[in-house]
């Protein structure tokens, strides 16, 4: 038999989808396992959301939409990026995707050629270089250091930068770290694209969920000039707790928005026409759920950073937004944990897992072995008890 596909072959799956998969099934055998692994809200979606999509599939609004999304979701999603970011999209300028995911999928195949140099500021999430290689790109990691707050300065961009780079990909706030850029940092960063020509994939789906009273700064609110050469990337799953619904959208120039939606006619055909009205609920309706649960991310923040660091042996800095932190763990390198040895995010996070009964996600596949993620978007009650499990598992040995 012929082979398979060298580029599918060499996609690797996605190791926050494995962990949850693992930790469920533990619990289906009866394990009590405690999840830090998932990217999710552990909120409902908002009533009044819920109670839109009701209406739609009551009123028979069950049918294809055109391949980038309907009309009135296009029109809530500009007025919400101009409400939010005070930047001014047409419709047309939309296109609507099952997810996110999905929307940064249809941009990066949009974008790259076999052999262009996709530039990925790490830790990353795990699945941008992965989406860089099924679309025949290349991507270039750019190290970013904890001291350093994990942020992409303007030397690590240009030290990587070759004649083959086309695309910078940034996510504000970031998942994994948690780290917020500021309007500062920002125009740094555009400054070294624009004299590169480079374009900017800015995923900024947790934009919502920022804390401190921090300012969040669209990159596309820095002029014109950046606008043009950026896709702007957001969605309803992590601020409207509609993770299932498979929302995402992008934001770019007309040229572009043409080539993705002709991406999607082909795929996708269009998200799911009830998920499209719920999400124009979500974008118009009322805001106030976004910022209960941003307040309380903020409160379970600020309770497992102080846990974190209260542990001998782990650490953690305080991020500024999303949902994550990332745990140092270089002290526990060499020792033997729940009869392991522990080399990498990897050994501790399996160990963690297996003898622990705590779920989170070694950071090996966001580019930096040395942490292990954990995802706050769970009951503080889990997390009290999860981060006890931690502490007993470390103090055991």
């Amino acid at each position: 038999m012929k082979e398979i596909s060298r580029a599918a072959l060499g996609v690797k799956p996605s190791s926050t989808f494995a962990v949850d998969s693992l930790a469920k099934r533990m619990r289906a055998d009866g394990i009590d396992v405690i999840g830090f692994g998932m990217g999710e809200p552990d909120f409902e979606t908002p009533q009044n959301i819920k109670q839109a999509a009701i209406r739609a599939i009551e009123g028979g609004k069950t049918r294809y939409t055109p391949s980038s999304g309907m009309d009135g979701l296009k029109k809530a999603v500009a007025e919400r990026i101009f409400a939010d970011c005070g930047v001014e999209y047409e419709p047309s300028q939309i296109v609507a995707a099952s997810g996110a995911k999905h929307s940064i999928f249809a941009a990066v195949s949009a974008l790259i050629n076999p052999g262009d140099e996709v530039i990925i500021p790490s830790p990353y999430w795990v699945t941008y270089p992965e989406i860089v290689k099924m679309a025949g790109g290349a991507p270039v990691i750019a190290r970013t250091e904890e001291s350093e707050g994990f942020k992409l300065t303007p030397e690590r961009l240009t030290a990587v930068l070759t004649p083959k780079a086309k695309l910078l990909i940034l996510n504000n706030p970031s998942n994994p770290t948690g780290m917020l850029y500021n309007r500062d940092e920002l125009t740094r960063l555009a400054e070294v694209c624009v004299k590169h020509d480079l374009y900017i994939l800015a995923d900024e789906i947790y934009s919502k969920i920022v804390y401190d009273g921090r300012e969040f700064v669209s990159i596309v609110s820095l002029g014109e000039e950046i606008r043009a050469r950026t896709i702007l990337i957001n969605g309803v799953s992590k601020a409207y707790a509609m993770t299932g619904w498979r929302v995402g959208y992008s934001a770019s120039s007309n040229e572009l928005a043409r080539v993705m939606s002709n991406f999607l006619s082909h795929s996708t055909s269009a998200p799911s026409t009830i998920s499209q009205f719920a999400a124009v609920e979500a974008l118009t309706g009322s805001q106030e759920s976004v910022e209960l649960m941003r307040r309380a991310f903020e409160e379970r923040r600020n309770y497992a950073v102080e846990r974190v660091n209260s542990i001998p042996g782990i650490s953690c800095i305080k991020p500024d937004g999303a949902f994550y932190i990332m745990m140092n763990l270089k002290e526990q390198f060499g020792k033997t944990i729940g009869g392991r040895v522990i080399n990498s995010g990897d050994d501790f996070a399996l160990s963690l897992l297996e003898r622990g009964r705590v779920a989170v996600v070694s950071c090996s596949g966001f580019g930096d072995p040395g942490f292990v993620r954990m995802s706050y978007a769970a009951a503080m009650d889990d997390i009290k008890e999860g981060l006890r499990r931690v502490e007993e598992f470390l103090e055991v040995g």
